[in-house]
C-alpha cells in the first residue's frame, strides 16, 4: 500500500490517551488551587516540571528525527530511502511541540529557572556573572531562533521531498544534500545550547562541557527508537512490504551504537566529575544519588544493558518482536533520563511520582502520535524518484 490510512479506530486510541493526558492535567491544576504555602509551592512546580519533561522529550524526538533525515542526505545514504517519510512525519511534530514548549516556558519559567527571579540574580554573585546569557530576553532570542530554524528546515526538506516524487532525476537530490550540510552545521551548535537553556540552566549554579552531547544522544537514540517502532507497525499493518530484515538489522545497529554512545557520554561526564570531587560540581550527582537513587541507577542500567546485550547479537537484531520489545523499554526508560535530567533541579527532595506523571506522559504520547500518524497520511507512504530507492529496496547484508 502506497499511502498511509489514519483510520478512526486509530484516532481515537490516540484521543483515548490524550483524554488521560488531560485528567491528569485538571488534576494537577486542582492539586494547586486547593494547596497553599509550601505545599502550593511544591505542587506548581510538579506540574511545570512534568510539562518540560513531556514537551523537551517529545520535541527532543521530532528534531532528531529532523537530524538523522538531514545526515541521510548529506550522507548520500541509500539504506534508509523506503523510511524518509517516516522520518519527516516524526519531524513535524515540530510545529505543535514548539508551541507547546513556548507556553510552559512563557507561564511556568518562573517555577522552572531559578535564574529568572531578578531578587535571586541580585543576590548570586554566580548567577549575575552569568546574567549576560543567562536574562529573558536573550533567552527568548535563542528559542525562538532554535525553533523557528528546526522549522524551516522541516518544511524545507518535506517540500522538495514532494518536489522530487513529481519531478524525479537528480536536481532535487543535490539540493537536499546541500540544505541538510548548513542544517547539520546549526544543528551542531542548536542541539547542545537548547539543551543549555532549557534543561541545564535549571540547576544554574553547576555546568558540564559534556551535558550537551549527553542529551544530544538521549534525544536521538529515543528518536530512532520510535521511528524503528513505527517502521515495524507500519509492516505488521501491511504497509512497507518491501521492508526486510536487513532494513530492521540497519535500524537495530543504529540502536546498538547510539545507546552505546550515550552510556559513554553519561560515564565520561560523571567520572570526571566524581575523579576531581569538586564541591561545586559533584552537588549535581548528589542530589541524584541522595534522593532519587533507585529511580538513578535503574534508568543507567535499563537505558545500557537491554540494547547492549539485548541487541549485540546479530540474529537479535534481525528480528522484528526482539527490536520490538527493546524499542519499547528503552523508549519508556529515556524518558525517565529526561526526567532526571529536570525533577531534581526544581522539586529537590520534594518529588513525587505517580498519577500525574504517567498521566501527562501518556497524553503527550497521544499527541505525538496523532500528529506523527496524521502528518504520514498526507502524503505517499514511500518516496518516488529517488536516485536511491532501487539500492534501498534491493538491501543486504554480509
Amino acid at each position: 500500500m502506497d499511502q498511509f490510512e489514519f483510520t478512526s479506530s486509530q484516532k481515537k486510541f490516540t484521543f483515548g490517551l490524550m483524554g488521560i493526558g488531560l485528567l491528569a492535567l485538571i488534576w494537577a491544576v486542582y492539586s494547586i488551587m486547593v494547596s497553599d504555602g509550601a505545599d502550593h509551592h511544591a505542587a506548581s512546580a510538579r506540574l511545570w516540571s512534568n510539562l518540560l519533561i513531556c514537551g523537551f522529550f517529545f520535541i527532543g524526538i521530532a528534531v532528531a528525527a529532523l537530524f538523522f533525515l538531514a545526515v541521510q542526505h548529506a550522507a548520500e545514504a541509500g539504506w534508509a530511502t523506503m523510511f524518509l517519510r517516516v522520518f519527516q512525519a516524526t519531524s513535524s511534530y515540530l510545529y505543535v511541540g514548539s508551541g507547546i514548549l513556548v507556553l510552559v516556558l512563557l507561564f511556568g519559567g518562573h517555577d522552572l529557572y531559578h535564574w529568572m527571579h531578578e531578587d535571586a540574580v541580585a543576590h548570586d554573585d554566580l548567577l549575575a556573572h552569568k546574567s549576560d546569557y543567562l536574562n529573558p530576553t536573550f533567552f527568548w532570542i535563542r528559542t525562538l531562533m532554535y525553533l523557528g530554524v528546526w522549522i524551516f528546515f522541516m518544511r524545507l526538506f518535506k517540500k522538495l521531498s514532494l518536489e522530487e516524487d513529481e519531478i524525479g532525476g537528480t536536481e532535487i537530490h543535490f539540493r537536499n544534500q546541500k540544505y541538510a550540510a548548513i542544517f547539520l552545521v546549526f544543528f551542531g551548535y542548536s542541539s547542545s545550547t537548547a539543551s543549555w537553556d532549557w534543561i541545564m540552566s535549571i540547576d544554574a549554579h553547576w555546568f558540564s562541557t559534556l551535558f550537551g552531547w549527553y542529551v544530544f544522544s538521549g534525544m536521538w537514540i529515543s528518536s530512532l527508537v520510535f521511528m524503528t517502532l513505527l517502521i515495524i507497525w507500519l509492516k505488521g499493518k501491511g504497509y512497507l512490504p518491501k521492508v526486510n530484515e536487513n532494513h530492521i538489522h540497519d535500524m537495530g545497529k543504529w540502536i546498538f551504537g547510539v545507546s552505546c554512545l550515550w552510556t559513554y557520554l553519561w560515564f565520561s561526564q560523571f567520572m570526571l566529575i566524581w575523579y576531581a570531587n569538586i564541591p561545586e560540581e559533584i552537588i549535581y550527582f548528589k542530589a541524584r544519588f541522595d534522593d532519587y537513587r533507585i529511580l538513578y541507577f535503574g534508568m543507567i542500567i535499563i537505558n545500557f544493558v537491554f540494547p547492549f546485550f539485548g541487541l549485540m547479537d546479530k540474529d537479535n537484531k534481525r528480528s522484528i518482536g526482539w527490536v520490538g520489545t527493546i524499542g519499547v523499554i528503552i523508549f519508556i526508560t529515556h524518558w525517565f533520563d529526561v526526567y532526571m535530567l529536570v525533577t531534581p533541579g526544581v522539586m529537590k527532595d520534594h518529588w513525587h511520582f505517580g498519577g500525574i506523571e504517567i498521566g501527562l506522559f501518556l497524553g503527550f504520547l497521544g499527541l505525538f502520535l496523532f500528529v506523527v500518524l496524521n502528518a504520514l497520511s498526507k502524503s505517499p507512504l514511500i518516496v518516488k524518484n529517488h536516485p536511491f530507492l532501487d539500492e534501498c529496496i534491493h538491501l543486504e547484508q554480509n
